[in-house]
């Protein structure tokens, strides 16, 4: 199962504090704006997404059809073919995307441990 890029998605209090605390490990800002509530932090290939008054909790984030860089991918699995393979494996999906749609969709599932995965294709 190809999902694409990888980040971690933070609700914070303050975008601003969090901007800054996260600027001290060496991120810095990849997308987003502090106007939209949100910024998208990177170092290296890694990226934190900073959301303030969007979600409650932490969510792992997965974006199939896209690289680290946010690039389109040569080859990835569709949203709705992982969707399908998930289901088919007894997977609650806590939401789901249109499985006869195409381009961008979602969904997400809850961990054992009710941590929240998001699966989001922008492309």
């Amino acid at each position: 199962m190809k999902l694409g890029a990888f980040s971690v998605s933070l609700n914070v209090k303050d975008i601003q504090v969090s901007k800054k605390f996260y600027e001290n490990f060496g991120f810095t800002i990849f997308a987003g704006s502090e106007e939209m509530n949100y910024l998208i932090m990177k170092n290296g290939d890694t990226l934190i997404g900073l959301f303030h008054g969007m979600f409650e909790n932490n969510i792992l984030t997965f974006n199939p059809g896209w690289d680290q860089n946010a690039n389109l991918m040569e080859s990835f699995d569709d949203v709705r073919e992982i969707q399908r393979q998930l289901k088919s494996k007894g997977i609650k999906l806590e939401n789901e995307t249109d499985e006869k749609g195409s381009g961008p969709g979602s969904f997400m599932v809850l961990d054992p441990d009710g941590n929240a995965i998001l699966l989001d294709q922008h492309v």
